[in-house]
């Protein structure tokens, strides 16, 4: 692997959502990046967790070590892992790894400079931290999913992208290298507590400090951001596809005029908040006229603040898009491509997800497992080799 993190062991417990997207970042920059695995068989829960588990996307660049984590054997051979890691992730309820014999103090007691990274939806401590939950319900306590969407309508759900990825994953990902950082001074590992509803209400820093000052109100489409504004939102074309419009500053603004044809002299209050509803619906008759393709031929590139609203299966093929390698199709399978670039350690795109077990020798033999002993526990039901046994 290359990447400016190819010299970075992670130890990743198997899960879903926000704690395998962290480990897909960290596997993107060139991390080597081992996930314990439950042992194959069928599926156990069904729904969301089959769905999600074994991401041929999300999953990439992981070696696979397929464990029984309810048998002291197998936990012992995790911890063995450890021993040799820089980073441990895990995503259980509070005090599960506890329970494993997987909690930050055993784990602390083999390998003093690991860095534990704990990614939950409410957190490590509070009321709710034994609570299930969702990206959707984590996002709710933040104020985040009050503001977006129409004012007469319910709040619309922003994907899984402000909670599971935003406010959960990146937020993980910053914390283990700030945590991996400071160990390297200090040469001692910590926990980190990275929750879903911590990083959703990070993420709306801007929004809070805006109402502090007045210029924020704590309802929806009300706001320059949040879809109130004609000069920063979604338009319908003559098509029936969608193009966004962000001329925020007042020379963008001008140049979307322009450029627009637009020659109403109530568009000069662009900052007149009573006048929005107005200009929103006369710039929607505007953008009506035109195609997506012929907006796009007259604004595409210009300083009117202009992108078409393309769909998944558009995205790859726009020519910025591909100028810059964004997505990437190995397999045919079309994914984003690693991010963000970098000069001199450049990351490569990670190999698909394994088949589980597929790394559990090698990576066993690398803790410092004989081979006979590798062969026993599988012999005993307690790690899985996918393959041939050696």
């Amino acid at each position: 692997m290359s990447g400016p993190l190819s010299h970075i062991t992670v130890i990743e417990l198997a899960g879903i959502g926000p704690g395998p997207f962290a480990c897909m970042m960290l596997a993107d920059l060139g991390a080597t990046v081992v996930r314990v695995d439950r042992l194959p068989g069928p599926p156990s829960r069904g729904g969301l967790e089959d769905l999600m588990r074994n991401d041929s996307i999300v999953d990439r660049g992981r070696r696979s070590v397929s464990v029984n984590m309810k048998d002291p054997r197998g936990v012992e051979a995790v911890l063995r892992l450890t021993e040799c890691a820089d980073i441990l992730v895990e995503g259980f309820r509070p005090g599960v790894a506890e329970k494993l014999g997987l909690g930050p103090s055993v784990c602390h007691a083999r390998n003093p400079r690991l860095i534990y990274g704990r990614m939950t939806g409410w957190g490590q401590t509070g009321p709710l931290a034994q609570a299930a939950g969702h990206d959707i319900n984590y996002i709710s306590l933040s104020g985040a999913l009050h503001a977006m969407g129409e004012a007469d309508r319910p709040p619309v759900p922003p994907l899984n992208l402000v909670g599971d990825y935003g406010g959960g994953g990146m937020l993980l990902v910053v914390g283990v290298l700030a945590a991996l950082a400071e160990a390297q001074r200090s040469g001692k590992g910590q926990v980190v507590d990275a929750a879903m509803t911590d990083g959703a209400a990070l993420l709306m820093a801007a929004q809070y400090g805006l109402m502090a000052k007045g210029f924020w109100q704590d309802q929806r489409e009300s706001n320059f951001l949040d879809g109130a504004a004609h000069f920063y939102g979604t338009y319908e074309c003559a098509d029936g596809r969608y193009v966004s419009i962000g001329a925020i500053e007042p020379q963008f603004y001008s140049q979307l005029l322009t450029l627009c044809g637009i020659d109403d002299p109530q568009f000069r209050q662009q900052w007149a908040q009573g006048e929005w509803p107005a200009l929103r619906r006369k710039l929607d008759a505007v953008m009506r006229q035109r195609t997506r393709d012929e907006w796009c031929a007259l604004l595409e590139g210009t300083d009117a603040c202009f992108a078409p609203v393309l769909s998944m299966a558009e995205a790859p093929l726009h020519p910025h898009n591909r100028a810059r390698g964004t997505f990437v199709a190995p397999q045919g399978v079309s994914q984003p491509a690693p991010a963000p670039r970098f000069d001199r350690t450049p990351s490569e795109l990670p190999p698909p997800a394994p088949t589980v077990g597929a790394h559990t020798g090698e990576w066993l033999a690398h803790a410092g497992f004989a081979p006979e002993d590798i062969r026993a526990l599988h012999e005993a039901g307690v790690i899985h080799l996918a393959g041939a046994v050696a």
